[in-house]
């Protein structure tokens, strides 16, 4: 059942598993404790009860299909619900801290300096009538206190750690100017130019082609190590999901049905839901569309797994 994911997950994570030693207080940067979302005009509770921690340093995965509250959920992390949803119970504490006890000037701070997002469709996070790099320059400006030369330089030293050929050029370019993983590469540099800790990426590799995709996952998982990220990892594909993530949460329709290290999760699930999960994965993947004569390294999730692994 689970062939095609094995081909991604050649090789153990980096760090222990979460069930492994005890946890102190400071190696969690992200406590999710029976969070609950609704709509209050309509009283539809939307999540019900997700619970998680992040710590410094790992990968938590949050997969499911469209409409099981992967987004809602981060965006609640984030502090910024849409206007039609609230949390309506549980508690998130962001770096110790109670995010309901903050205050929208806390939040503004916070965002960016202890806790970023990249969200998918990169293009709509970026001014199409200035130049990215500018975009870039002006965050570290303004939250930094840089002057015009320093918040430059800095722009293109993060353009380089997001591997993009010709830091100078991109500077200069405008949003329309770059392809879509260029874009995700941009909206990388902006989001870690603050130093946060916690990084959300949500569905940061959909509608890219799959050379692509594992490019932007093995660059965040770099700048994972370089920076001391602790990343969130939001996404429908299990692959992605098997080749980042040290844990991972399954949810369906507002609920977590599973959870637990991700080896564990993807390739001995317990849930009916999960191994529904994996059984499309298999017989809708990139697998299917192979001819009988061609071997099975030509696959496009095999591929992957090894580019990760080299």
């Amino acid at each position: 059942m689970t062939d095609t994911l094995t081909a991604v997950r050649t090789a153990p994570p980096d760090i222990a598993s979460p069930a492994e030693g005890a946890d102190s207080p400071a190696d969690v940067v992200l406590r999710v404790e029976d969070v609950r979302i609704r709509n209050p005009h309509t009283g539809v509770e939307v999540v019900h009860g997700v619970s998680f921690e992040l710590r410094r340093g790992h990968v938590v995965g949050i997969v499911g299909e469209s409409g099981s509250g992967k987004t809602l959920t981060c965006r609640a992390v984030l502090g910024i619900l849409p206007r039609l949803f609230e949390v309506s119970g549980g508690r998130i504490e962001l770096l110790g801290r109670d995010v309901s006890t903050l205050t929208p000037r806390e939040w503004t701070h916070l965002r960016g300096t202890s806790i970023t997002a990249v969200f998918q469709d990169p293009g709509s996070y970026l001014n199409p009538s200035v130049r990215v790099g500018a975009q870039i320059a002006e965050v570290l400006r303004v939250k930094r206190r840089l002057r015009r030369r320093e918040a430059k330089a800095r722009a293109l030293e993060l353009l380089a750690d997001v591997r993009l050929r010709d830091p100078q050029l991109v500077y200069r370019q405008y949003p329309h100017e770059l392809s879509g993983g260029m874009l995700q590469r941009v909206l990388i540099a902006a989001a870690i130019s603050l130093e946060p800790q916690v990084l959300i990426a949500d569905e940061v590799t959909t509608a890219l082609d799959v050379t692509v995709q594992a490019e932007i996952l093995d660059l965040l998982l770099d700048l994972k190590m370089q920076h001391g990220l602790s990343l969130i990892v939001v996404s429908h594909d299990l692959a992605v999901i098997a080749q980042s993530c040290d844990e991972v949460l399954v949810l369906r329709d507002g609920h977590v049905v599973e959870h637990g290290p991700t080896d564990g999760i993807l390739f001995d699930p317990s849930h009916e839901y999960t191994r529904l999960l994996i059984d499309e994965h298999n017989n809708y993947g990139l697998d299917r569309f192979r001819t009988d004569d061609a071997a099975p390294a030509d696959s496009a999730l095999e591929a992957r797994g090894s580019r990760h692994v080299a």
